[in-house]
């Protein structure tokens, strides 16, 4: 199996952060690009160097397809540690286990702390759970992978609580550019769904409470899909069995080919196959289709399941995401939720960096009960929510600006240099791992006062890091350093982090020449990088 340029890339960057001394990193790739693949052929390599690798999952489902797809892409065998099947004295050289089965204390204790080199996480947003961690610790002096679909700021954030690194992230909106993965198209339907009454458990609406919430729209709900959905492939996600069931019949009479599937079908498999096979064109389930399960031709998804949590949002509409022979897109039907309390996941941050642009684009999509459903694209709207956002952010940053600008001194304050090269990242950074949020070291501080940048404002490593890369980078390329863009944007130029080196230091030598003053024939508002000294 030949790999995909991405997948080389994420093996090679895994292997570049052990190699340097991070023990615990992560790998970020969305649901249809191929995790399993990239981990796969990871583990290939390290038994090719003699050494052992465990792959770490809290479903069987997950096990199996880890074992499937290790055998078909590397041709290797895994031993099992799950249940009454064990690993310990198997030859084999990977081992696809059950963390449920290996926190036992005594399944633990039959291996040597040491008898695993490196360890894989399937489904890494799990990570933090007690029984991953008692496993984790155990086998403490292995390198560890976290493999996920789902880590945006806030994830990785939390994530970074265990991994010290992020090694490699291939972005939704990125493998959807590049046709590895289905556009998106999201329709708002203006039922307004009233849930403003549902309590909390463990971080998220209670699923009984959703179920009974939900009940008094289900037939409006399936009146919409008769509208949007007969000719497309649909899996709806609802809170419950018994709603799901429900639904299942209401949309039967409505003259759906619906099936059910839930974790007591004893014909799960076959109704699954049906489905592939198209005797049924909708699958209804409660959450159970979220992982392990793959129908690449699923065309539209509907979240009937109002979440609080991004992993679990992207985790169901990633069921459509993967590509198929005459499938278009991915159709997402989204409802009009009501709560005054709590702030929902939307279409939008599947593909929104943060969630401030998150909640520009969701705001941008809001219709009226009254109104008809509106299609969008959102691709579209993030690139229009993005510019809203930047002009936000640069209008409240302006006053902050201005002061900074008049502050006594010949060093450049960070917040001037990002605004003045238009660099986001640098601007909307936060540290997500443990080294970043530590304080800059003296080097780093050092480093950028060298460069003319007041350090005070530096207050972590990661953004010091990332700061002084973008200087080195701005330096190899010949653009402007940040005392140029003091000088001259003290004296009413225009991002003067967009000229090139040699642009400003003719004009400084100009102005230098004229007395300090800026000549009478040269226009500070309009002079840009390219404007002839």
């Amino acid at each position: 199996m030949e790999l995909r340029d991405y997948q080389v890339e994420a093996i090679e960057a895994i292997e570049e952060q052990w190699d340097s001394g991070v023990k615990n990193t992560l790998l970020v790739l969305p649901t249809g690009l191929g995790k399993t693949i990239v981990f796969t052929n990871l583990a290939k390599n390290h038994v090719a160097l003699g050494e052992r690798v465990l792959i770490l999952a809290h479903r069987g489902e997950l096990l199996e397809q880890a074992a499937d797809k290790l055998f078909k892409a590397t041709g290797l065998q895994a031993a099992v540690e799950k249940a009454e099947e064990s690993a310990r004295k198997s030859w084999f050289r990977v081992t696809v286990g059950s963390v449920q089965t290996l926190m036992r204390e005594k399944r633990l204790k039959q291996f040597e702390p040491d008898y695993y080199d490196v360890i894989i996480v399937d489904e890494a947003h799990h990570v933090l759970a007690d029984s991953y961690q008692k496993v984790l610790d155990y086998f403490s002096g292995a390198k560890v992978l976290g493999v996920t679909a789902t880590a945006d700021r806030t994830d990785k954030k939390n994530l970074g609580q265990f991994f010290e690194s992020l090694a490699y992230e291939y972005s939704l909106p990125e493998a959807i550019r590049n046709h590895y993965l289905s556009p998106m198209k999201a329709l708002t339907i203006p039922l307004k769904i009233d849930i403003s009454g549902v309590s909390m458990s463990a971080g998220d609406f209670k699923a009984s409470e959703v179920g009974t919430a939900l009940d008094p729209y289900l037939y409006q709900i399936a009146d919409e899909m008769v509208k949007y959905c007969q000719n497309r492939k649909t899996v709806v996600f609802l809170p419950l069995v018994a709603t799901s069931k429900k639904f299942r019949d209401i949309l039967n009479e409505k003259g759906f080919r619906a099936a059910e599937v839930n974790g007591e079908s004893k014909d799960r498999a076959e109704v699954l196959a049906d489905f592939d096979a198209g005797k049924y064109n909708v699958i209804c389930n409660s959450m159970l289709l979220t992982e392990g399960w793959d129908s690449p031709a699923v065309d539209c998804i509907i979240m009937l399941r109002p979440t609080k949590s991004r992993p679990l949002y992207v985790q169901c509409i990633g069921r459509g995401l993967r590509l198929s022979p005459g499938k278009e897109d991915c159709l997402i039907l989204d409802f009009l939720w009501h709560t005054e309390r709590h702030e929902l996941v939307h279409p939008a941050h599947l593909i929104a960096p943060d969630n401030e642009v998150a909640a520009k684009m969701t705001e941008k999509m809001a219709i009226a009960e009254d109104e008809e459903p509106a299609l969008f694209d959102l691709e579209e709207i993030k690139e229009e929510a993005e510019s809203d956002v930047v002009a936000d952010r640069e209008k409240a940053l302006a006053e902050k600006l201005t002061m900074m600008k008049k502050r006594k001194g010949k060093l450049v304050d960070p917040l001037q240099f990002e605004m003045s090269i238009q660099a986001e990242d640098l601007s909307g950074y936060q540290p997500s791992f443990g080294w970043e949020m530590a304080p800059a070291s003296t080097a780093q501080l050092k480093a950028l006062e060298k460069f003319g940048i007041f350090p005070d404002e530096i207050d972590n490593a990661g953004k010091a890091k990332l700061l002084l890369d973008k200087l080195n980078k701005r330096r190899e390329s010949g653009m402007t350093t940040p005392k140029q863009i003091r000088f001259l944007e003290k004296r009413g130029f225009q991002h003067v982090g967009a000229w090139r080196f040699e642009t400003a230091r003719k004009l400084i030598d100009r102005i230098a020449g004229n007395g300090w003053r800026v000549p009478a024939d040269i226009d500070v508002r309009n002079f840009g990088g390219n404007s002839n000294v």
